[in-house]
């Protein structure tokens, strides 16, 4: 009976200070809250990531970059306060309805995260999977991530207005055009996406060259909005995904697929140095074992279409060029380069004339598609023909410099003075 009389006491007393029952009760919430909150992230969160970290297709790493169920497991306390703040005595409708509300919103916006990690995992576990890059899937879930937001935006309003979701998005359709303007990049690069993804544009990891944006280099990511070049300076290059189709640039995919890389550069010849072969220098060509074949085949060619031509002037005859020798002997040295390919187009071809003088070009590919590697091959075959076409009685072009220019001066000069 006393310990009735003392709690019936208490009671009394308590009733005399409404306020302190009500922060009582409040601080009793609150516990409770954080009790629930300690279960959920150290008892269930725990037990969950062990389960997860049993099983094959799991990544350790990839989970503890992003935590769901943590995110989820915040919903446990919300729910707590949610429901217990109406039996916290002395509170007004007000402050309870506005508690509520708040909580509601709370576990709205924490699902809309959860979700958003969610997809973020997936993306990554995806990205692991060597098909991605063909079928990269960022700028998809990114589009959803931003519906859910929407979603979860319009369901904390419709929570605070006290209105359904539905009805909302009725009142929202009058100002369809205002989203439409609002989201217009978000659009064009959606529907930019889904082109680039169904023409096969481009891919992560592809090579593209864009000069309208100073983008030189490697894809390295593609997402909604942006894709990103990583340029061969090391910079990087932030391009609209839109205006991958509205704006021009170039792919080199095709050129790792072959294999084989393109060389396309010319040799200008001083035009002053071209001229007719003597015997002599013919004979002298013969030693180079690539020519052997081809001034004998031309001197056969040439003997019988002269004998039909006795009668005429020598200057109508066909007679050996250095030049033609020379390109033919490019033609021979590229064809047995171990670093040309075979089986793709080897031309070498005489261009229009300039000012700099007669462009011979020589185009071919190199069985490689290294870098490092295609530079040396490339540079490797010119140092050879710069430095034999003297041989030929030919001389490259070359603009005249200061150095020229003083020497010009230096023997005039010594001239006149020989004069005087």
């Amino acid at each position: 009976m006393e310990k009735f009389e003392f709690i019936q006491n208490l009671k009394d007393w308590s009733d005399q200070y409404p306020w302190l029952e009500m922060l009582t009760s409040l601080g009793l919430l609150i516990v409770f809250a954080f009790i629930a909150n300690f279960i959920a992230k150290q008892v269930v969160v725990r037990g969950i990531r062990k389960l997860i970290s049993r099983l094959k297709f799991a990544n350790n790493e990839i989970f503890a970059q992003h935590s769901v169920i943590r995110r989820i497991a915040n919903i446990v306390p919300a729910i707590v306060i949610m429901n217990g703040i109406t039996t916290v005595p002395y509170l007004s409708e007000k402050v309870v309805s506005i508690t509520q509300m708040l909580a509601q919103a709370f576990i709205f916006l924490t699902l809309a995260l959860a979700i958003s990690e969610f997809l973020s995992v997936f993306n990554l576990i995806y990205q692991r999977n060597p098909k991605s890059r063909n079928k990269p899937i960022k700028g998809y879930l990114q589009l959803v991530k931003l519906l859910i937001f929407i979603v979860c935006g319009l369901m904390i309003l419709g929570t605070f207005l006290k209105k359904d979701v539905f009805t909302l998005l009725a009142g929202f359709g009058a100002m369809a055009a205002v989203l439409m303007l609002v989201f217009q990049n978000t659009i064009l690069s959606l529907v930019a996406s889904v082109q680039i993804s169904s023409y096969d544009m481009i891919r992560i990891g592809d090579w593209i060259e864009m000069p309208s944006l100073s983008a030189d280099g490697t894809v390295i990511d593609m997402s909604l909005h942006t894709v990103t070049i990583e340029n061969f300076d090391k910079t990087f290059t932030t391009i609209p995904t839109n205006k991958l189709v509205t704006d021009t640039f170039k792919n080199w995919r095709g050129m790792s697929q072959a294999g084989v890389r393109r060389i396309k550069r010319s040799i200008y010849i001083d035009q002053s140095s071209i001229h007719f072969l003597s015997l002599q220098a013919q004979s002298k060509l013969k030693e180079f074992n690539l020519l052997t074949d081809y001034l004998d085949h031309k001197q056969d060619e040439l003997r019988s279409f002269n004998q039909q031509l006795q009668h005429e002037s020598v200057y109508n005859q066909r007679r050996l060029t250095n030049i033609g020798t020379f390109r033919a002997y490019v033609e021979a040295y590229i064809k047995q380069h171990p670093g040309i390919s075979k089986n793709n187009t080897i031309l070498i071809r005489q261009l229009q004339t300039t000012s700099e003088g007669l462009p011979l070009e020589i185009y071919a590919f190199c069985n490689t598609t290294v870098w490092n590697d295609y530079e040396a091959i490339q540079s490797d075959i010119f140092d050879h023909l710069m430095a034999i076409i003297p041989l030929f009685g030919l001389r490259l072009y070359q603009a005249p410099s200061g150095a020229d220019v003083q020497a010009m001066l230096s023997s005039k000069i010594h001239e006149n003075d020989m004069v005087i």
